[in-house]
């Protein structure tokens, strides 16, 4: 076996990431677990082509002993105890990562994953900017002179960090000219950098775990997390994990995903449009039962959306577990007041429901919302550091529940399908411009955004759906003619060399994932080979 990185200088600093004892302990990663990871993948296609031909999915009766047996996950660490406010974002560029850190969350989501275009630049740099965090040294100066510095005044986020999920490779790293397992490169560059300086921090490596689909897949990361405490000398039961409910067939295994996890555990998190886009493409040849009203329409109210998030905090407090509740991605405007005091009390409505139903923290998007939640968590929380002891007895969550679809009251309109032309158009372009998060219309966009928006679409193609505002049948020659509109609209609304360089390339891909008549199961593959 050999490793190769086909760049070791992407960004300054690169050198010190790129050692060849972090390669080494890389390529023992891959060799040890990519095989595995390449067999659940393939596992994945398998069980989604036969829940959509039965057009549903149960809890699985072969853990019933799992879900019905009195257990708890490990003990937080005391830097995990308050989790009720968390920061999501990038951890490049430098700016970025130092207002995070400094936002007065009490944690911060430093992401690899869904906020971040995994460019090798940006993975090299992530962790590098991390690593400086740790240690105190992060900085950063602008073009016009301004400084900034880690805040001494009060205590920096803890850091938990996000990296790729399972279905991204490495390109930059090949084990024997293959390409690596994203996941593992951003895991292993992060643990083997920063593990031993987070302790000493009197913090801990820890994690977020995004897209998986079954309690085996969690199973892989403990059996990875096991083995890189072991070969590091860290603690066995060191790292913690908070794994992201964010596809419908992981709902169905919330217990057994912490149960596999137990020792490594720390969350669960309710999401919201991952989860969606999870639903449409596990059911997308299951009819149109699956058809979901417009995104804008859908709040974490409804019916098979409230199912999810109270059966997650019922599952995680039961066992010993943080729920952790969803984004709020509003992005304040410097000048507009009146929406910005609309929005606050959309993101206040939506966190006292949060706090109310037991989650014991949240997400936002902007520093200017920290106080917001932090007020909402305040109020509810008190002096205690959570709300885990809260059980939820008073919930009884059945699979017809979690499936549906048609409780969620809206429509399908023009302005819905446009809007998920443009939203896919913009976010992509961006995306390939090497920016993983972008604030469009007051609202911070990641991947889950464009892939909501794109699946939509295709799903009313698919479906023959017909817009209740204009009587259309959504075919591809309605979405061909609205997506060339919505990119003479972006074209008049950046610079020209942008859209050609950008915008052109989006468009074409966005136009191939919502027509083409075989989905792609995530929109970041084909667009990875881009800008790799």
């Amino acid at each position: 076996m050999s490793i190769e990185v086909t760049d070791r200088n992407p960004v300054a600093g690169a050198d010190e990431i790129l050692t060849d004892e972090a390669l080494a302990f890389l390529e023992k990663l891959h060799v040890k677990f990519a095989a595995r990871r390449d067999e659940l993948l393939a596992d994945r296609g398998a069980k989604q082509a036969a829940a959509s031909a039965a057009g549903g999915l149960d809890f699985l009766p072969e853990t019933r002993e799992v879900r019905e047996s009195d257990w708890t996950v490990a003990p937080a660490p005391p830097a995990l105890q308050d989790r009720r406010v968390e920061m999501t974002g990038p951890a490049t560029p430098e700016k970025m990562a130092i207002n995070a850190l400094n936002s007065g969350a009490k944690v911060w989501l430093a992401d690899l994953e869904d906020a971040s275009c995994p460019t090798w630049p940006n993975v090299v740099s992530a962790i590098r900017n991390l690593r400086d965090g740790a240690r105190g040294t992060l900085s950063f100066t602008s073009d016009d002179g301004k400084d900034y510095r880690l805040r001494t005044d009060a205590p920096l986020a803890v850091v938990v960090t996000r990296p790729r999920g399972w279905h991204m490779s490495e390109a930059h790293v090949l084990v024997d000219g293959q390409r690596t397992v994203g996941g593992l490169v951003d895991f292993g560059l992060h643990f083997f950098h920063l593990a031993q300086l987070l302790l000493d921090n009197g913090h801990g490596p820890y994690y977020y775990l995004p897209k998986m689909e079954s309690h085996l897949e969690a199973r892989l990361w403990n059996d990875v997390f096991t083995f890189a405490e072991a070969e590091l000398g860290i603690e066995h039961g060191t790292i913690r994990a908070t794994v992201l409910i964010e596809t419908i067939p992981a709902a169905f295994e919330m217990d057994e995903i912490l149960y596999e996890l137990r020792d490594h555990a720390s969350g669960l998190n309710a999401g919201r449009w991952d989860y969606l886009f999870s639903i449409i493409k596990y059911f997308r040849d299951a009819g149109s039962q699956f058809v979901l009203v417009d995104r804008a329409d859908i709040a974490m109210t409804a019916p098979f959306m409230r199912a999810y998030s109270e059966l997650l905090v019922k599952t995680c407090h039961r066992r010993g577990a943080f729920a952790m509740g969803g984004m709020a991605a509003f992005i304040p405007s410097r000048r507009d007041a009146d929406v910005n005091a609309a929005a606050f009390e959309k993101v206040r409505s939506d966190k006292t429901r949060e706090a109310g139903d037991g989650f014991d923290g949240s997400w936002v998007a902007h520093p200017d919302l920290v106080p917001v939640c932090r007020e909402v968590f305040d109020s509810v929380l008190g002096d205690r550091p959570n709300q885990v002891e809260r059980q939820r007895d008073d919930v009884n969550v059945t699979a017809d529940q979690l499936l549906d679809i048609s409780s969620a009251k809206g429509a399908n309109t023009l302005t819905g399908l446009r809007g998920n032309l443009y939203v896919a158009l913009a976010y992509t372009a961006v995306w390939l411009s090497g920016n993983g998060a972008v604030a469009i219309h007051n609202l911070m966009e990641d991947a889950a955004t464009a892939e909501i928006s794109r699946s939509q679409v295709w799903q009313q193609i698919a479906n023959a759906s017909v817009l209740d505002d204009t009587g259309d049948t959504v075919t591809r020659d309605l979405v061909s003619r609205l997506l060339d509109e919505e990119a003479e609209r972006l074209r008049s609304e950046v610079a020209a060399d942008d859209f050609a360089r950008y915008y052109e390339p989006a468009k074409a891909l966005i136009a191939k994932l919502c027509l083409d008549e075989a989905f792609v199961d995530f929109l970041t593959l084909p667009a990875y080979e881009e800008v790799i």
